[in-house]
């Protein structure tokens, strides 16, 4: 067994870039796509998906050190450390449980596929990772593999359910025909779409709108994306309390994840479609008119403007939430990175509009550094387990993308009333 656990953990090292070339390569022989054509298709999208993590690499090696800044300028005492995903994953891997899931998770979808309650067939076998913290997290607390595993199902049925509840917001909004996202760190906040509606009906507040379009039709080339990333980037970087040149720096790094984001998605639907094309084509042969759309990484959302827009502005702010919410004890750091994820689907539901946005979000993360404080006890003794180091200084650990995600943490507590 340990075997096959350091087996798998090795390929699921590859990552995305690796992983989701060979399952599109995969699929499109399947669907009776010529081996050249499905090849190219493959390393197309592993082509996009290394642009697309290197950009995301730049916005996490200038946002970490940033809000860093912030948090020492502020003179902040916060016990519990956002160790952020990677960390995180390592933790939830090393778990009994973990060598259950890529199989596990497999049939799930194959099952729902087939008795037609989702339309996902989710290829985004790298992201099964929050299915297994999941189910690592309910052993820790039960000691039950079997509760462990019924807990990763019922985390994975909520993501393609709400996968499928996205669907048209994906393909409208974000202009992607044939993709969904099941991603557990962005499906996870989808119920707080409901949000956004509200505020689209209170008077005043529903007149408030900022989307790229409207602010580049007011204020000309400072409206520009690329522009918008420069100042909004600085603006970080004076309020981290940085010298010229890294304002200049932050800036330009942050007007860089504009401009190449919408690229490098650009790439990667070059490569998606003419599979989602095949695809289609065999479904429709061999059960009618069929509207399958294929899973993919949430990464995909991040190259509308707006995501990032958002995202950027909601840095500052989740500090200062952990500043000033009572009760709160977690020290926002590794995940500050992942915000574009957190809010994709809410900025899509907003269609684009980042003034709704942004009070959204900032409600959102609000409950999520109150999740991520209460689940922070448990996540340090699944880290003490697994022989994760803690970060110097810190009592505990927790993070913001799943102690602070609310289908997760509602499963948790769940499970936790029966153990």
């Amino acid at each position: 067994m340990q075997t096959f656990v350091d087996f798998l953990q090795a390929f699921l090292d590859l990552g995305a870039t690796v992983i989701l070339p060979v399952a599109i390569f995969i699929l499109g022989l399947f669907f009776g796509q010529k081996p050249g054509k499905a090849f190219r298709s493959g390393i197309t999208i592993g082509v996009a998906f290394v642009g697309i993590f290197l950009v995301i690499d730049l916005l996490t090696l200038n946002l970490g050190p940033a809000a860093q800044s912030m948090v020492q300028r502020l003179g902040v005492d916060l016990n519990v450390i956002d160790i952020g995903w990677p960390a995180t994953s390592s933790i939830a891997w090393a778990s009994v449980v973990a060598a259950f899931i890529i199989p596990l998770g497999l049939v799930v979808n194959v099952v729902m596929l087939i008795t037609k309650t989702t339309k996902v067939m989710n290829v985004d076998i790298w992201n099964y990772w929050h299915y297994t913290f999941m189910a690592a997290l309910v052993y820790t607390i039960s000691g039950s593999v079997i509760q462990g595993l019924i807990a990763a199902v019922i985390f994975q049925i909520a993501c393609l359910k709400i996968a499928d509840w996205t669907t048209p917001m994906v393909r409208d909004f974000y202009e992607m025909p044939g993709v969904s996202v099941a991603t557990g760190s962005t499906i996870s906040y989808a119920p707080f779409i409901p949000l956004v509606k509200l505020l689209q009906r209170i008077p005043g507040l529903n007149k408030l709108n900022a989307d790229p379009d409207s602010i580049q039709k007011r204020f000309g080339v400072f409206g520009d994306s690329m522009i918008m990333g420069l100042i909004l980037g600085a603006a970080i970087g004076v309020l981290a309390g940085y010298g010229v040149g890294e304002v200049i720096n932050i800036g330009m790094s942050m007007a860089a994840v504009m401009v190449l984001m919408p690229r490098m998605v650009k790439i990667l639907m070059e490569g998606l479609m003419p599979v989602s094309e095949s695809a289609r084509s065999w479904l429709n042969k061999r059960f009618g008119e069929s509207d399958i759309t294929i899973g993919l990484d949430a990464a995909v959302l991040l190259g509308h403007p707006s995501v990032i827009a958002t995202a950027l502005i909601l840095t500052p702010i989740t500090v200062i939430l952990a500043v000033i919410l009572p009760g709160n004890a977690v020290l926002p750091f590794a995940d500050l990175a992942t915000i574009p994820f957190v809010i994709a689907f809410i900025v899509g539901a907003s269609k684009g509009n980042i003034i709704h946005s942004v009070i959204v979000g900032t409600i959102m993360i609000g409950f999520s550094l109150y999740m991520a404080t209460d689940i922070a006890p448990i996540m340090t003794d699944m880290a003490i387990s697994a022989e994760v180091n803690l970060p110097e200084g810190s009592a505990m650990i927790s993070s913001i993308d799943q102690g602070g995600n609310l289908i997760n943490w509602i499963i948790w507590k769940i499970f936790g009333i029966f153990n």
